[in-house]
């Protein structure tokens, strides 16, 4: 049973530009790691700047966050690992 609604959660920028999907999330819609998946990412607080990639979890419950979509979120602080961000799971449209 894939993804078929929106999921919103908060989450730590981890090593590796990694961000964990909290095990329940996991299980309640029984992701798997073939399934794609459209995120949308937000600096926590922020309102209107997000940026949007496709991408899949990895086993261990990750999805990796790419360079490109961190260097356009806006950022006070040095380091980005440890941000905390504001992650919307979304159902990949199909053809």
């Amino acid at each position: 049973m894939p993804l078929t609604e929106s999921v919103t959660f908060k989450a730590v920028l981890q090593k590796g530009n990694r961000v964990q999907i909290p095990r329940h999330i996991r299980w309640l819609y029984k992701l798997e790691t073939e399934q794609i998946l459209r995120v949308i990412v937000k600096r926590e607080g922020a309102v209107l700047l997000s940026e949007e990639f496709y991408t899949h979890m990895c086993k261990d419950g990750r999805i990796v966050i790419p360079k490109l979509i961190l260097a356009l979120l806006p950022d006070r602080y040095g380091s980005p690992l440890g941000r905390i961000l504001e992650i919307h799971l979304l159902p990949a449209q199909g053809p």
